[in-house]
């Protein structure tokens, strides 16, 4: 086996070890048990040549020809060392986000990526890159809000890594939460390779609807049956979740591949101009940019809750809102709500409505994180935000982005790396008699990234309009930071960059041990002043400013 081999297999069997720890089947156990299920129609097709948009199980993912143009083809030897991939990724994200270029100079990077350094694509770059463009936002903003800026600014790579895996680690009396679900998964096609996600209850039943099943047990068959195209289609249709799994060539071919290639990382802008941004007086003690920040936190699932979850750990209040009868799955809720309160509203009752205006009027972000157009019905698409409340900053948050044919889709990380030719890149190696086996991402990077990004853009937005004033924009997709991760140059990780024990970078708030926050100021907390309340707990109400804060300990 060549060290990278070696080094991607000892970081599959850590984590498979923390994940059966904690009571949890491994994710690597399942890829691996979609290899033995093809059936022997669908072996007799092994041979046969790849359709457009569809990754065939001929279809060779290890070679140069399977890596979109300017992306990695050779594996991490030979590339920039991690330091230099970081800063790139760092520069890249800091541009997309208006930064002053100079500013990105301040940042240093400690320690080694840990289980990233297992992904075959540049995870650890990217994922230091978006941790560090949060933390220099932060920096920045408290710099806004008249305190001196900080000279040098510290990334952990190894402590990034932890955060990134964050729901693995989370364990409330000494017990973790279930990951996928059983029909969340690969599925051999009879052309192909197919992802599914059924995590939600709503979700398996469109699923078994869809494919024309009442159990479980019925779906390996009827999905070998079907070309992966029509499984994708037919799901769609009935609001479930699938997607055919694509080499990035295939992806890049797509209409809404195309259209996701055609923007930027992240939209910010200034979309109102008249009006003025002051924030309240920061309060004295540990240093959080955020204070006396209210956030009205519209996001489910793991990227929009890990950027809100990185606002409160900065001193913003974040105010979490669930429709009722839609309840967060256990693990992925605790693990993201962190510093947060959570309530419930039924946006269709009158009194509850009127509820929400008021929390809105009162309000300095809006942060969403459903499909583009999903929340329009309730008034509050960006443009009706900020018609209401023009000095708001709103943030959106989707899996495929506003543009293209696929803007409308329901989506979650491990489909969009199906779907942009992630799962093909962190495959198995091809294998003339038994094709290719699509794989992931040793964590679901695509959300967490996105996460810190969408983070970094509130910081930034609520830095310029201290400056400038006005209503801002954010906008954010897991596609594009798919597109970011796929076209980024690998970077050259050593050996031993898989080595740092992950539970150094736990610790314990409340009743829970779990990840540290990786985003960290001179001054500023080690940790959320808070563990997550109960889902719904909460009453709809802004907390007093003397309250916000808490008791929190520097670092």
């Amino acid at each position: 086996m060549t060290e990278a081999e070696v080094r991607r297999e000892a970081g599959i069997q850590r984590e498979a070890g923390d994940q059966r720890e904690a009571g949890v089947r491994p994710e690597a156990e399942v890829q691996r048990e979609a290899g033995v299920q093809r059936d022997a129609e669908v072996q007799r097709r092994a041979g046969g040549q790849p359709e457009a948009g569809v990754w065939r199980k001929s279809e060779p993912t290890g070679g140069p020809a399977s890596r979109p143009a300017g992306g990695p083809a050779s594996g991490p030897a030979g590339g920039p060392d991690i330091g230099e991939a970081a800063r790139a990724a760092l520069a890249a994200a800091w541009a997309a986000l208006g930064g002053p270029p100079g500013h990105a100079d301040r940042v240093r990077w400690l320690g080694v990526p840990g289980p990233l350094a297992a992904a075959r694509l540049p995870v650890a770059a990217i994922a230091a890159g978006t941790v560090a463009a949060a933390t220099l936002a932060a920096a920045d903003l408290a710099a806004a809000r008249g305190t001196p800026a900080a000279a040098r600014l510290d990334v952990d790579l190894a402590r990034t890594a932890t955060a990134f895996t964050s729901e693995r680690h989370l364990r409330a009396e000494g017990r973790g939460f279930a990951g996928f679900a059983a029909l969340s998964r690969f599925w051999p096609a009879a052309d192909g390779w197919v992802r599914t996600h059924a995590n939600y209850p709503h979700h398996r039943e469109r699923l078994l609807w869809a494919l024309g099943v009442t159990g479980e047990d019925e779906v390996p068959n009827r999905i070998a049956a079907l070309d992966a195209s029509t499984v994708e289609d037919r799901v769609t249709a009935e609001n479930g979740l699938a997607v055919a799994v694509r080499t990035a060539q295939a992806w890049a071919a797509h209409p809404h591949g195309r259209a996701v290639a055609g923007q930027p990382l992240l939209r910010l802008r200034r979309v109102v101009e008249e009006h003025g941004g002051a924030l309240p007086p920061m309060p004295a003690g540990v240093l959080l940019p955020a204070a006396g920040v209210r956030v009205l936190d519209l996001t489910r699932v793991i990227a929009g809750p890990v950027g809100t979850r990185t606002l409160a750990l900065l001193g913003a209040d974040v105010l979490r809102v669930d429709p009722p009868g839609l309840p967060e799955l256990p693990g992925q809720y605790l693990d993201t709500g962190f510093g947060k309160r959570s309530t419930v509203l039924d946006l269709t009752d009158p009194r509850d409505r009127a509820t929400f205006e008021d929390l809105l009027s009162a309000a300095h972000v809006v942060v969403t994180g459903y499909r583009p157009g999903a929340l329009d019905r309730f008034g509050l698409s960006p443009a009706a935000l900020l018609d209401r409340r023009p000095a708001l900053v709103v943030a959106t948050i989707s899996a495929w982005g506003t543009e293209g044919p696929w803007a409308g889709r329901r989506g979650f990380d491990s489909l969009v790396q199906a779907a942009t030719g992630i799962a093909t890149a962190e495959g198995a190696p091809y294998d003339a008699a038994k094709g290719g086996l699509p794989g992931a991402l040793p964590a679901q990077a695509l959300d967490h990234g996105t996460g810190y990004l969408l983070a970094a853009a509130v910081l930034r937005a609520l830095a310029l309009r201290a400056v400038t004033g006005g209503g801002w924009l954010a906008e954010l997709s897991l596609a594009r930071a798919a597109h970011w991760l796929l076209t980024t140059p690998p970077a050259a990780v050593p050996t031993e960059a898989a080595g740092d024990e992950p539970n150094r970078w736990c610790t314990r708030t409340g009743p829970y041990r779990h990840a540290l926050p990786p985003v960290t100021l001179p001054g500023g907390p080690e940790t959320w002043a808070e563990p997550p309340h109960a889902w719904g707990s909460d009453a709809p109400a802004w907390r007093a400013r003397s309250a916000q804060a808490g008791e929190r300990g520097a670092r």
